[in-house]
């Protein structure tokens, strides 16, 4: 784990040396002044050496000057070596998000995974520049004053020592409950976004069911827990600070009972037992940044664990070495005794499922809800993958195929659509970004939205909402059927795809999916059965598998309960 964070330096060596360095010379600069200090009382004022007194404090304020050019160099470029880290961090995380399967989508929350992203980050590039500087700088601090006052007096040098060493033990005694407080207040943190993007996110639901007062409960539920366990972090804190606070008081008492003393017995004079405390404060100042450190790397730390924890999660469904490029494909996909259930289920959705779509036919599914319809449509590019059996395009094993091949060659107009934030044109263009506007707008054509598009103040660079909350459903089923005219796959797999549709405009639609459908492998999952008429062959699913199968005439006139499905739908 420490080796993958120190890996996040390497792509930034130049400004951590370089921060390292100003580090260091601020801190030498820092051990001058007690020297400095004993020699004017000492020697240069008892012994009115005034050129000494201005000329070595002239130097000093050169020192000083410097010290303020170190200073700027670590407070600026330091922190812009951590938001870059930060910065690459967020991105190879949002990259590992990106190939996750979807069962993990399935079992985490979004507030959780948006907390991942953009509050645990934040903390690490605190921790990334402040925690290697601030332990160098007091290491230096602390090894340098020690063998300064070594040399200036052994005893005294020790008994203050003493005291810095119990101020250690009782941090270091104090850093597992301090982090096991952190781990808690990130854990409720999460839970607070969570409801948070829950309710925001169905705030119209909610006003709809005039739950206002319900959603208020659950987020205070939320809200008191992160409270309280931030009630615990800050106890754990107060005992660590207020402990260590107690203990360099007593480093405090200590130097100047110890001091007097040696100065009683004529052992150390009164300019070095002012160095002396000079050379304490300077002992406490990295003590205590090492302390304030160690709180920031319990943050830091315990957010890091969480990202390393996604970072090593190795996604069940991806490409296998030497993987296949998918080119071209005749578009032949065949069910071979699949078995699949979902990872929440210990019921099958499909067992021993067979079927076979020939080049540039069309098949549509039909049946109850539950029955697997959807499923089917979930499993070619590779969604989620079959328990046991294949499933093949083109004679080849969907899980030979390179991955993002296998899915570039399909449409998938999806039931559940989803239209991101931004222009009607974008969300066109998702299905290929490179495409021209051109071809959006042929695209739009196709889909029968052009003209409604058209008659928006600003046309295609007209801002759809949050989840496209301005456009009716029907409007954004089409421009979701827009993006898969631009895309122009070999297969296509429509999932319910004129559901959202009224009759005139599905009527409309229709033909142009038709038109988009010929020549190529279609699959169809059918809810209105009035547009699945025309395949070239119709499964009906049950619960026990395919129950009937054939072209729309045929299975009307078996009079089995495809009729009656068909009837249903007449009706409605």
């Amino acid at each position: 784990m420490l080796k993958k964070f120190v890996s996040y330096y390497k792509n930034h060596l130049g400004l951590f040396i370089f921060d390292t360095i100003a580090a260091l010379i601020m801190s030498g600069l820092n051990l001058v002044f007690p020297r400095v200090l004993q020699e004017y009382i000492d020697n240069f004022i008892p012994n009115k050496e005034l050129t000494l007194i201005f000329g070595v404090g002239a130097v000093m304020i050169l020192l000083y000057l410097l010290r303020l050019g170190c200073s700027y160099f670590i407070n600026y470029y330091g922190h812009v070596m951590g938001t870059r880290i930060e910065r690459d961090m967020r991105i190879d995380l949002f990259k590992k998000l990106q190939t996750l399967d979807s069962d993990y989508f399935d079992d985490h929350k979004t507030g959780s995974i948006m907390t991942y992203i953009v509050g645990h980050l934040r903390d690490i590039s605190e921790m990334s520049h402040h925690a290697p500087e601030n332990i160098f700088v007091s290491v230096v601090m602390i090894i340098g004053s020690f063998l300064i006052l070594i040399n200036t007096h052994v005893m005294f040098t020790v008994i203050v020592f003493i005291f810095v060493g119990l101020l250690f033990i009782f941090s270091a005694s104090r850093r597992k409950k301090m982090m096991a407080a952190s781990r808690k207040t990130r854990a409720t943190h999460e839970e607070v976004n969570s409801e948070v993007e829950n309710s925001v996110g169905g705030i119209r639901l909610t006003k709809a069911f005039t739950n206002e007062d319900h959603e208020l409960k659950k987020f205070t539920r939320a809200t008191n827990k992160y409270q309280l366990s931030f009630d615990h972090f800050y106890k754990q804190m107060g005992i660590f600070s207020s402990g260590t606070g107690f203990f360099i008081d007593l480093l405090y008492v200590t130097a100047l009972v110890t001091g007097g003393y040696y100065i009683y017995l004529g052992e150390i004079t009164i300019g070095e037992y002012s160095a002396f405390f000079f050379y304490i404060t300077f002992l406490v100042q990295p003590v205590r940044t090492l302390i304030q450190t160690m709180e920031q790397v319990q943050k830091g730390w315990s957010g890091y664990e969480k990202f390393y924890s996604i970072m090593t999660k190795e996604p069940k469904i991806r490409s296998k070495e030497n993987a296949i490029e998918l080119k071209n494909p005749k578009g032949i996909i065949e069910f071979n005794d699949v078995t699949f259930a979902y990872e929440s289920s210990q019921t099958d959705v499909l067992k021993n499922f067979n079927v076979t779509i020939r080049p540039g036919k069309k098949v549509a599914l039909v049946g109850a809800t539950g029955v697997g319809k959807s499923t089917v449509s979930k499993l070619i590019p590779r969604f989620y993958d079959v328990d046991s059996g294949t499933i093949t395009v083109d004679g080849v094993n969907v899980k030979d195929y390179d991955l993002y091949s296998l899915r570039s060659q399909i449409g998938h107009v999806q039931q559940d659509v989803y239209i991101f934030f931004g222009t009607i044109k974008d969300n066109i263009l998702y299905g290929r970004p490179e495409a021209t506007f051109d071809e959006v707008v042929a695209a739009a054509k196709n889909a029968n939205i052009h003209e409604f598009i058209l008659s928006l103040d600003a046309g295609y660079n007209t801002l759809v909402g949050e989840r496209g909350v301005k456009l009716s459903g029907g409007q954004k089923q089409r421009v979701s059927i827009a993006r898969v005219f631009l895309k122009n796959p070999p297969v296509l797999i429509l999932d319910e795809a004129t559901s959202s549709l009224d009759n005139v405009t599905e009527h409309l639609i229709q033909k142009a999916l038709d038109e988009l459908s010929e020549g190529r492998t279609t699959l169809v999952i059918a809810h209105r059965l009035s547009t699945i008429s025309n395949a070239d062959e119709i499964l009906v699913l049950t619960e026990s598998g395919i129950s009937e199968r054939g072209k729309h005439q045929e299975l009307i006139d078996q009079d089995g309960y495809y009729k009656s499905l068909y009837t249903a739908s007449l009706k409605l």
